[in-house]
């Protein structure tokens, strides 16, 4: 099991809190410092069965709103832009979700 986290986010702090004490074992990643690939986002998406701009941060100063809906072109944005990622997400094996 995997958390893409966020430790400034009180949602993404709160979830891995709920990991903590259900002592399951996972692999914190700090993807604002540790960026997914291309094919890692791509991937997460797939597991979430969920299109790049329906897991965009609207609030954020990056979000490209005028950016057409390009599967690849957001990928390549939201990247480049890792704050646009909702978070936290777990991954867990063949699963993924938001944990909101």
């Amino acid at each position: 099991m995997e958390i893409w986290h966020n430790p400034r986010c009180s949602k993404s702090r709160a979830a891995k809190q709920r990991l903590d004490e259900s002592n399951v074992e996972y692999t914190e990643r700090r993807y604002l410092d540790d960026v997914p690939t291309p094919d890692e986002l791509d991937h997460v998406l797939e597991l979430l069965n969920k299109q790049p701009w329906e897991i965009a941060r609207k609030k954020e100063a990056a979000y490209p709103a005028t950016l057409e809906h390009d599967r690849a072109k957001w990928i390549e944005h939201m990247v480049a832009n890792p704050s646009l990622i909702e978070r936290p997400i777990i991954i867990d094996g063949d699963s993924a979700r938001i944990e909101r």
